[in-house]
Protein backbone atom coordinates (compact mmCIF):
# COMPACT_ATOMS: atom_id res chain seq x y z
CA UNK A 1 0.00 0.00 0.00
CA UNK A 2 2.81 2.39 0.81
CA UNK A 3 4.37 1.85 -2.60
CA UNK A 4 1.05 2.71 -4.27
CA UNK A 5 0.78 5.80 -2.06
CA UNK A 6 4.30 6.82 -3.11
CA UNK A 7 3.42 6.43 -6.77
CA UNK A 8 0.22 8.38 -6.16
CA UNK A 9 2.09 11.25 -4.52
CA UNK A 10 4.47 11.52 -7.48
CA UNK A 11 1.68 11.12 -10.03
CA UNK A 12 -0.41 13.80 -8.30
CA UNK A 13 2.44 16.26 -8.70
CA UNK A 14 3.79 15.27 -12.13
CA UNK A 15 0.85 13.52 -13.91
CA UNK A 16 3.16 10.90 -15.40
CA UNK A 17 4.21 7.39 -14.45
CA UNK A 18 7.18 7.21 -16.81
CA UNK A 19 10.44 6.60 -14.93
CA UNK A 20 12.34 8.61 -17.57
CA UNK A 21 10.32 11.74 -16.64
CA UNK A 22 11.81 11.80 -13.15
CA UNK A 23 15.32 12.03 -11.77
CA UNK A 24 16.75 13.93 -8.82
CA UNK A 25 13.51 13.94 -6.84
CA UNK A 26 15.56 13.76 -3.62
CA UNK A 27 16.74 17.35 -4.21
CA UNK A 28 13.18 18.69 -4.05
CA UNK A 29 11.40 16.09 -1.89
CA UNK A 30 13.86 14.74 0.72
CA UNK A 31 11.27 13.56 3.28
CA UNK A 32 9.22 11.83 0.61
CA UNK A 33 12.33 10.20 -0.83
CA UNK A 34 13.26 8.78 2.58
CA UNK A 35 9.83 7.17 2.93
CA UNK A 36 9.69 5.96 -0.67
CA UNK A 37 13.18 4.43 -0.56
CA UNK A 38 12.35 2.64 2.70
CA UNK A 39 9.20 1.23 1.09
CA UNK A 40 11.15 0.16 -1.99
CA UNK A 41 13.68 -1.60 0.25
CA UNK A 42 10.82 -3.31 2.11
CA UNK A 43 9.54 -4.41 -1.29
CA UNK A 44 12.99 -5.90 -1.93
CA UNK A 45 12.81 -7.90 1.30
CA UNK A 46 15.05 -5.79 3.56
CA UNK A 47 15.35 -7.44 7.00
CA UNK A 48 13.16 -5.92 9.75
CA UNK A 49 10.48 -4.98 7.22
CA UNK A 50 7.25 -6.71 6.32
CA UNK A 51 8.63 -7.60 2.89
CA UNK A 52 11.37 -9.69 4.46
CA UNK A 53 8.87 -11.76 6.44
CA UNK A 54 6.82 -12.55 3.35
CA UNK A 55 9.80 -13.29 1.11
CA UNK A 56 11.47 -15.45 3.76
CA UNK A 57 8.33 -17.51 4.33
CA UNK A 58 7.79 -18.01 0.59
CA UNK A 59 11.39 -19.09 -0.04
CA UNK A 60 11.36 -21.44 2.97
CA UNK A 61 8.16 -23.07 1.76
CA UNK A 62 9.46 -23.32 -1.79
CA UNK A 63 12.72 -24.96 -0.66
CA UNK A 64 10.75 -27.30 1.59
CA UNK A 65 8.66 -28.37 -1.41
CA UNK A 66 11.51 -28.61 -3.93
CA UNK A 67 15.01 -27.16 -3.87
CA UNK A 68 14.93 -26.15 -7.54
CA UNK A 69 11.67 -24.26 -7.03
CA UNK A 70 13.27 -22.59 -4.02
CA UNK A 71 16.21 -21.49 -6.15
CA UNK A 72 13.80 -20.13 -8.77
CA UNK A 73 11.88 -18.24 -6.07
CA UNK A 74 15.13 -16.75 -4.74
CA UNK A 75 16.13 -15.79 -8.28
CA UNK A 76 12.80 -14.02 -8.76
CA UNK A 77 13.42 -12.16 -5.49
CA UNK A 78 16.84 -11.04 -6.71
CA UNK A 79 15.47 -9.91 -10.07
CA UNK A 80 12.67 -7.98 -8.37
CA UNK A 81 15.11 -6.30 -6.00
CA UNK A 82 17.35 -5.40 -8.94
CA UNK A 83 14.46 -3.72 -10.73
CA UNK A 84 13.40 -1.86 -7.57
CA UNK A 85 16.92 -0.56 -6.96
CA UNK A 86 17.23 0.50 -10.60
CA UNK A 87 13.91 2.36 -10.32
CA UNK A 88 14.96 4.06 -7.07
CA UNK A 89 18.23 5.20 -8.63
CA UNK A 90 16.54 6.62 -11.75
CA UNK A 91 13.59 8.29 -10.02
CA UNK A 92 15.06 9.65 -6.81
CA UNK A 93 18.79 10.12 -7.23
CA UNK A 94 21.09 11.77 -9.75
CA UNK A 95 20.65 15.15 -11.31
CA UNK A 96 17.35 16.84 -12.00
CA UNK A 97 16.71 16.33 -15.70
CA UNK A 98 13.15 17.62 -15.98
CA UNK A 99 11.91 21.17 -15.36
CA UNK A 100 8.77 19.77 -13.72
CA UNK A 101 10.90 18.07 -11.05
CA UNK A 102 12.42 21.48 -10.24
CA UNK A 103 9.09 22.75 -8.88
CA UNK A 104 8.04 19.70 -6.85
CA UNK A 105 6.92 20.31 -3.27
CA UNK A 106 7.68 17.87 -0.46
CA UNK A 107 5.01 16.02 1.53
CA UNK A 108 2.15 17.97 3.06
CA UNK A 109 0.98 17.15 6.60
CA UNK A 110 -1.65 14.61 5.48
CA UNK A 111 0.79 12.72 3.25
CA UNK A 112 3.48 12.82 5.92
CA UNK A 113 1.07 11.38 8.48
CA UNK A 114 -0.03 8.55 6.17
CA UNK A 115 3.55 7.65 5.22
CA UNK A 116 4.52 7.65 8.91
CA UNK A 117 1.66 5.31 9.81
CA UNK A 118 2.52 2.96 6.95
CA UNK A 119 6.20 3.03 7.90
CA UNK A 120 5.34 2.05 11.47
CA UNK A 121 3.21 -0.80 10.13
CA UNK A 122 5.92 -2.02 7.74
CA UNK A 123 8.63 -1.98 10.40
CA UNK A 124 6.31 -3.31 13.11
CA UNK A 125 5.32 -6.28 11.00
CA UNK A 126 8.94 -6.89 10.08
CA UNK A 127 10.16 -6.83 13.68
CA UNK A 128 7.27 -8.75 15.25
CA UNK A 129 5.18 -10.65 12.63
CA UNK A 130 3.62 -13.16 15.07
CA UNK A 131 0.24 -11.38 15.48
CA UNK A 132 -0.20 -11.31 11.70
CA UNK A 133 0.87 -14.90 11.14
CA UNK A 134 -1.41 -16.04 13.97
CA UNK A 135 -4.36 -14.38 12.25
CA UNK A 136 -3.71 -15.96 8.84
CA UNK A 137 -2.68 -19.40 10.15
CA UNK A 138 -6.22 -20.88 10.42
CA UNK A 139 -7.09 -19.69 6.91
CA UNK A 140 -3.89 -21.22 5.51
CA UNK A 141 -4.59 -24.55 7.23
CA UNK A 142 -8.13 -24.52 5.83
CA UNK A 143 -6.85 -23.75 2.34
CA UNK A 144 -4.28 -26.57 2.50
CA UNK A 145 -6.97 -29.03 3.61
CA UNK A 146 -9.22 -27.88 0.79
CA UNK A 147 -6.47 -28.21 -1.83
CA UNK A 148 -5.46 -31.65 -0.53
CA UNK A 149 -8.90 -33.09 -1.29
CA UNK A 150 -9.01 -34.75 -4.70
CA UNK A 151 -11.43 -33.20 -7.13
CA UNK A 152 -11.83 -36.45 -9.11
Amino acid sequence: GAMFLSIGVLYDRMHTRQIADYGGVVHRMPAFTAFAVLMAMANCGLPATSGFVGEFMVILAAVDYDFVIGVLAATALILGATYSLWMVKRVFFGTINNVHVEVLKDLNAREYFMMTVLTICVIGMGVYPKPFTDIIHPAVINLLQHVAVSKL
